[in-house]
C-alpha cells in the first residue's frame, strides 16, 4: 500500500479507514461501541474512540472507558507467577499439592462427556506447567460437554463470578473428576484460576494484591484490579449482548460492586483501560522490561511465547474450531506459528502473541513488526453449561466479526 506515512510507519490511508469500518458495526446495532489503540516502533500511530459506552444514557465512549477484559487477565496472572519462578519458589515441574493441597488423589473421568461417578484414579498429579497450558485436565462448564459441565455450574457457580471463598472453591473444583489425565490434551479451563491461589497461596497475600505490588505497581497500571470502585463507575463500559428474539443489544452488566471482591478470579476477573493494557503488552513486547521497568528475564518472556503443545495436540479442535491450525499455545499465551495459515481467522506475523477476552476484547504483540494493537469492546457470549455445544447456533455475531476486520485493516496499513 502506497500514501503518506503516518505514526509508526503505517500508511496514513489505511489507518483512516478503521474508524468508519468500526462505526458500520455500531451503526448496523452489532455493538455498543469500541476504543482501539496501535502501537508501532515506539509510539502510539492510532486511537479509535468509536459508539457508546452506555447506550441508554448515550454516554460515548472514551479513551480511559473501563473494560471487563475477561482472559485478557489470565496472562497477567501467567507474569506474576513467572516472576516467582524466576525467584526460585517453585518449578514449572513441580505438582502444585505442595499448595494446593485440595487437588490431592483427583480421579479422571472414563469419558469427558459421561457420568461424573464413573471415574479412574489421575496417573500423575497436576504440575504448574499443566495449568499454565491448560493441560492440567481441569474444565470449565461453557467449555465442556455432559454431565461435567452441569457440575461446575452448581458447585462452583458461573465462571464469571461465584459467592464462594477461594478456600470453599477450591475445594469444590478439587472435588470434581477431571475431564482428562494431566499433560495429556488442551482443555481450556480454570486452571488460571487456580494458578492465581497458588500464587496467592505461596505468597501469603491475595491475588488481587500480589498483582499490585508486582505488576500494577510498578508498570503504573492505576485503572487495573479485578473491581471496578464506586468513584470509577461512570467510567465503566456496559456489558451488552445480542437477544435471538429482538435482534437488539440488552444491558446484561454485571451489579455495580462496592467493595473489593473476596473471590478474584485470576483467569478473568480484571477491569482495566486500553492504555494499562498497553503498559503490559509493551512490557512483554519489550521480553520484560518496558520504560526501565524489568519485571521477568528475557529468557523467561521467551519460554513463555514459545509453543508447548505437541502436533498431536494441536489437531483437537478448540471450542468446535480448528484454532490451533495457524497457532499453539505457549505459557499463557498463543503465539502464531503459520502468518499465512492464520489469516482464515485474523491478521499477524510468525511468532506474534496474545490471549483475548470472552466479552470480545484481545491484544497482539508482535516482534517482527514491532507492533501492538489493542481492540476493546463489551460483548457478552453465552458461558453457561455446554456453551459450547451451542455457540455455533449463535445468532447476531455481526458484532464479533468486526475484530478479524480491525485486524487485517491494521496490517494492511503496514508501509513498506
Amino acid at each position: 500500500m502506497d500514501g503518506d506515512q503516518a505514526g509508526g510507519g503505517f500508511v496514513e490511508a489505511g489507518l483512516a479507514a478503521i474508524p468508519p469500518a468500526l462505526q458500520r458495526v455500531v451503526d448496523a446495532g452489532d455493538l455498543s461501541g469500541f476504543v482501539t489503540l496501535v502501537w508501532r516502533k515506539g509510539e502510539i500511530a492510532q486511537v479509535n474512540v468509536v459508539g457508546y459506552r452506555d447506550l441508554a444514557a448515550k454516554a460515548p465512549m472514551t479513551r480511559d472507558t473501563l473494560f471487563r477484559i475477561a482472559s485478557m487477565t489470565k496472562p497477567v496472572t501467567t507474569v506474576a507467577a513467572l516472576m516467582l519462578l524466576e525467584e526460585g519458589k517453585f518449578r514449572l515441574e513441580d505438582p502444585i499439592t505442595k499448595w494446593l493441597p485440595e487437588f490431592s488423589g483427583m480421579q479422571v473421568l472414563k469419558e469427558a462427556t459421561g457420568p461424573i461417578d464413573q471415574t479412574y484414579p489421575s496417573p500423575r498429579d497436576i504440575t504448574v506447567e499443566d495449568l499454565m497450558t491448560h493441560r492440567a485436565g481441569l474444565a470449565y462448564g461453557f467449555t465442556s460437554i455432559g454431565p461435567i459441565a452441569q457440575a461446575h455450574e452448581d458447585r462452583l457457580g458461573s465462571p464469571l463470578g461465584t459467592p464462594l471463598t477461594p478456600e470453599a472453591w477450591l475445594k469444590a473444583l478439587g472435588g470434581l473428576p477431571l475431564s482428562y489425565p494431566p499433560g495429556e490434551r488442551f482443555h481450556y479451563s480454570h486452571a488460571t484460576e487456580v494458578l492465581g491461589f497458588l500464587v496467592a497461596r505461596i505468597e501469603g497475600k491475595p491475588i488481587g494484591q500480589v498483582l499490585k505490588d508486582r505488576i500494577f505497581g510498578p508498570l503504573g497500571m492505576t485503572d487495573t484490579d479485578f473491581w471496578c470502585p464506586p468513584a470509577k463507575h461512570g467510567r465503566m463500559a456496559k456489558l451488552y449482548r445480542m437477544n435471538p428474539d429482538t435482534e437488539q443489544l440488552e444491558d446484561v452488566s454485571f451489579p455495580a460492586e462496592t467493595q473489593q471482591p473476596v473471590y478474584e478470579a485470576g483467569g478473568g476477573g480484571l477491569v482495566s483501560s486500553i492504555d494499562d493494557y498497553l503498559k503490559f503488552a509493551r512490557m512483554l513486547l519489550g521480553k520484560g522490561e518496558v520504560d526501565g521497568v524489568r519485571l521477568l528475564k528475557t529468557e523467561t518472556v521467551e519460554m513463555m511465547a514459545t509453543s508447548r503443545l505437541t502436533p498431536a495436540q494441536r489437531a483437537i479442535p478448540f471450542m468446535g474450531m480448528p484454532f490451533w491450525l495457524s497457532q499453539s499455545f505457549g505459557l499463557g499465551l498463543s503465539i502464531i506459528q503459520d502468518a499465512a495459515a492464520h489469516e482464515w481467522m485474523g491478521a499477524g506475523s510468525a511468532d506474534a502473541f496474545g490471549w483475548p477476552g470472552a466479552f470480545g476484547t484481545w491484544w497482539q504483540a508482535d516482534p517482527a513488526q514491532d507492533l501492538i494493537a489493542i481492540y476493546m469492546i463489551q460483548d457478552s457470549m453465552p458461558l453457561g453449561p455446554e456453551a459450547v455445544a451451542n455457540l455455533a447456533a449463535r445468532r447476531g455475531l455481526g458484532g464479533r466479526a468486526a475484530l478479524p476486520v480491525f485486524q487485517k485493516m491494521v496490517y494492511a496499513a503496514l508501509g513498506r
